[in-house]
């Protein structure tokens, strides 16, 4: 048994250490590949779009959702769909008119937004003060001073 163990470990051995790629060369050669050392070559194209024109679907969208002022963040997020949808088709000069149009909406929305956040909370500090003046006083008029 040990005999033939060595045998075969001999044998494997012996094989030209090649083997694996002499035979892939056959077979290419049979099925009708390359012949010869020439690995085969292959073309990449980069396609690339000379301008990148953002469309501001995230910020549309978050203005709709959250700060959603006379409705301009849903004419923005509409706006920037075209765009994208101009972009998906190839005109750029149109996805950078509707992304031109989405962008300042979506400013006028945010402006107003914070406009409005600003003046409730001047209203809720106004009011709150009130309450507390009003309740101040009618503590000293009930007191009797």
């Amino acid at each position: 048994m040990s005999n033939t163990t060595q045998t075969f470990s001999q044998a494997h051995v012996g094989l030209p250490p090649n083997y694996e790629k002499i035979q892939e060369e056959h077979e290419i050669a049979v099925l009708g590949g390359t012949h010869g050392p020439v690995p085969p070559t292959s073309t990449v194209i980069n396609i690339r779009s000379d301008t990148a024109v953002p469309d501001h679907v995230v910020w549309s969208l978050f203005n709709t959702i959250f700060m959603n002022t006379c409705c301009l963040g849903f004419i923005a997020f509409a706006f920037s769909i075209k765009s994208r949808d101009r972009k998906m088709v190839g005109d750029v000069i149109g996805a950078q008119s509707y992304a031109s149009t989405a962008k300042c909406l979506n400013i006028s929305a945010l402006v107003l937004s914070i406009i409005m956040i600003i003046v409730f909370i001047t209203l809720y500090a106004a009011t709150i003060t009130a309450i507390i003046q009003n309740l101040s006083q009618s503590k000293i008029d009930s007191q009797g001073y």
